[in-house]
């Protein structure tokens, strides 16, 4: 009930900035914050609870992209079916790429992953319908009352997809779904002979993962007003979906939301304040950091620092 609570009192306030403060800088940079809360959130329920840690972000990202994009220019789809359709697009996807390579693990899964962005570029290069590699030009259509632009209400439709995806990963982590995931991360073999049902597991999460990724995807053409092949499937997603859920810690549904909180905030800052090309070497510096200081993330650190007290 308290999470419900939460959750209506966020979205609650973002539809509050969204009416009554008139900076769009203030939503391009908070819409990206957002936007990583759901990468991180989706990343965990595969790399976290189950343990595979994936680099496909990009994939399931730039496929929820183009699908958005695609439909809006062949049929005019409003956004909510845009990201219905990416998240049913990317979540097969994800059910396709499970199917051939969650028999692989450790570092063959990581490189797998690698492996499906390169693939799903090349694709998206060679359709010219969808632009090819010079991309699509899109116009937004006017914002619904009572947004003063398309950009506020982007932030508010992604503040209520943060709450869904948390939502879907705080039911999996208090489920027999997620015991099940993490058996299978700390021993899949001793899961495998204790009944639980691996494969089973791990491709749903592998398409839950990969649906949620792509309905974050889903508004970016409309965000950029543009989409390109280069730039949708860059795998600065995959680093920042990763970092964003180990620095957060990955044991619990709310540390992607407070990894991804911190990183990109620090990022936007770094952007305003010295340059864009230093927001991956941020990302690095803090990850080290973590790793170093809090390999269990901010939640396992003030878990630790509770339980001394």
């Amino acid at each position: 009930m308290r999470f419900w609570i939460a959750s209506a009192v966020f979205v609650g306030l973002a539809s509050a900035v969204a009416v009554f403060i008139s900076n769009e800088y203030v939503f391009f940079a908070a819409y990206t914050v957002l936007m990583y809360m759901v990468l991180a959130t989706a990343w965990n329920i595969l790399g976290g609870y189950a343990g595979y840690v994936n680099f496909g972000t990009p994939a399931f990202f730039g496929l929820g992209a183009y699908t958005g994009a695609v439909l809006y220019k062949a049929f005019a789809l409003p956004l909510p079916l845009q990201i219905a359709a990416a998240f049913v697009m990317s979540g097969l996807l994800g059910l396709f790429a499970g199917i051939l390579t969650l028999r692989l693990r450790g570092i063959f899964f990581a490189i797998a992953t690698i492996a499906l962005v390169v693939i799903m570029e090349t694709l998206f290069i060679n359709w010219r319908y969808a632009g090819g590699a010079t991309g699509l030009q899109l116009l937004r259509p006017a914002p619904l009352w009572p947004f003063q632009s398309y950009i506020t209400m982007l932030f508010v439709v992604m503040a209520l997809m943060v709450v869904g995806s948390v939502a879907v990963a705080r039911y999996i982590e208090r489920s027999w779904i997620g015991r099940g995931l993490r058996a299978l991360r700390d021993s899949e073999d001793a899961a495998e002979c204790s009944g639980v049902p691996t494969l089973k597991l791990k491709l749903f999460a592998c398409a839950v993962s990969g649906g949620l990724m792509g309905a974050a995807g889903a508004p970016m053409p409309m965000y950029l007003s543009f989409i390109e092949p280069a730039s949708t499937f860059n795998l600065n997603y995959a680093v920042g979906a990763l970092a964003g859920a180990m620095v957060g810690g990955t044991s619990h549904w709310l540390g992607p939301v407070l990894g991804a909180l911190l990183l990109s905030s620090v990022q936007q800052i770094v952007t305003v304040t010295i340059s864009n090309e230093i927001n991956v070497l941020v990302v690095g510096i803090l990850l080290v950091f973590f790793v170093v200081a809090a390999p269990d993330g901010i939640i396992g650190f003030f878990r630790k620092w509770l339980s001394s007290k």
